[in-house]
């Protein structure tokens, strides 16, 4: 099949963080063959992406072949060099990652199998899942075992409240749960230090982003000095070049590449080749989501899936028609072609 058809839009959500630095600002990206199959794909990067994908890659895809997993990665290889003069990391590879993800869901609805399916042999069933936010209350009652937190420093009474949140998910979730701490790269070495030793009796399970994903020296450091705790990040990296970096530094525990920022599946798989060289585990960011969890349940990805549930009575925009649902702590993809999903067509503009 040929591409006839690239569309990058940004939808028109109605319900948004009010923080800059927590609103994903996802895209969306849409492919057509000459067979009529549409493949839908998810990137970052917001209408800067758009205007990426719309005015640079396009050109670069349309009337080119489709017909196996290699010509997805020669694609990707393809539109990574193109792009390096403004690329490399950022908003250029967010857009790569919505094209990539759009490609994956063509082929395999092209062959009529789930994504995972053309990753490999499926190798895990059900996906237990961790639920990210402040509402462990509603989280709990949801059947989720694992949980984590945001804490970000804002001075020194977030030494006591840090504390005080730890015990509380730990007194909710119970003595067997996962418990985790999301930073966003507001600690520094000393902070991290230190929280790790008022927290001990809490079994953290990881500290994530602690520091930015420029120091990678600080995060190698920080490694023997909060064990057993471990030093968790990746989800602002991108590529394997990136994370081959983290890798020769040393620099993290464990690897969360954001398949929908990253690089899409092309890149998330080279990825996890450099971490099996190096014996790291691989979590990836918003897992739960149906990009990253084909994936999961297709790869030595840990079978461990992040959600965001959101605050208990609060508005959600439900951008993804078909994404399947968290029953009891755990979640598996549907057996759908491609990743199952089609976009919430309310939420489309063009």
């Amino acid at each position: 099949m040929k591409i006839t058809s690239v569309q990058a839009i940004y939808p028109d959500y109605k319900h948004v963080p009010p923080s800059w630095r927590t609103h994903f600002w996802q895209i969306v990206v849409r492919i057509e063959a000459d067979n009529g199959f549409v493949g839908y794909g998810y990137g970052g990067g917001g209408q800067a992406s758009v205007q990426v994908v719309n005015l640079h890659f396009r050109e670069l895809l349309l009337g080119k072949s489709l017909e196996t997993i290699q010509d997805i990665e020669q694609l990707w290889d393809n539109l990574y060099f193109e792009s390096l003069p403004y690329g490399r990391k950022g908003i250029a590879v967010m857009a790569l990652s919505g094209v990539d993800l759009a490609l994956w869901d063509l082929l395999a609805k092209s062959e009529n199998v789930p994504v995972y399916q053309l990753i490999g042999p499926r190798s895990k069933g059900d996906v237990k899942c961790y639920a990210t936010g402040p509402d462990v209350d509603w989280y709990s009652e949801q059947g989720f075992k694992a949980h984590k937190f945001p804490h970000r420093w804002h001075g020194e009474s977030d030494y006591e409240i840090a504390v005080q949140r730890a015990n509380t998910a730990r007194e909710t979730m119970g003595p067997d749960s996962l418990i985790m701490i999301d930073t966003y790269m507001s600690w520094n070495y000393e902070v991290t230090v230190e929280m790790a030793r008022i927290l001990n009796d809490y079994d953290i399970y990881w500290f994530e982003d602690v520091l930015t994903p420029d120091e990678l020296e600080g995060q190698s450091r920080l490694r023997e000095h909060v064990k057993p705790t471990l030093i968790s990040g990746g989800e602002h990296e991108f590529t394997q070049y990136g994370f081959e970096q983290i890798a020769s530094n040393n620099a993290l525990d464990l690897w969360q590449p954001d398949i929908t920022w990253c690089g899409g599946i092309t890149a998330g798989l080279r990825i996890l080749g450099i971490a099996l060289d190096y014996n790291i585990p691989v979590v990836p960011h918003r897992g739960g989501e149906v990009w990253g969890l084909h994936l999961i349940v297709s790869s030595h990805c840990d079978s461990l899936a992040e959600v965001l549930p959101g605050v208990k009575g609060q508005a959600k925009d439900i951008l993804w028609i078909g994404e399947p649902q968290v029953i009891d702590g755990h979640i598996s993809p549907t057996e759908e072609p491609g990743f199952g999903v089609t976009p919430n067509p309310k939420l489309m503009r063009v």
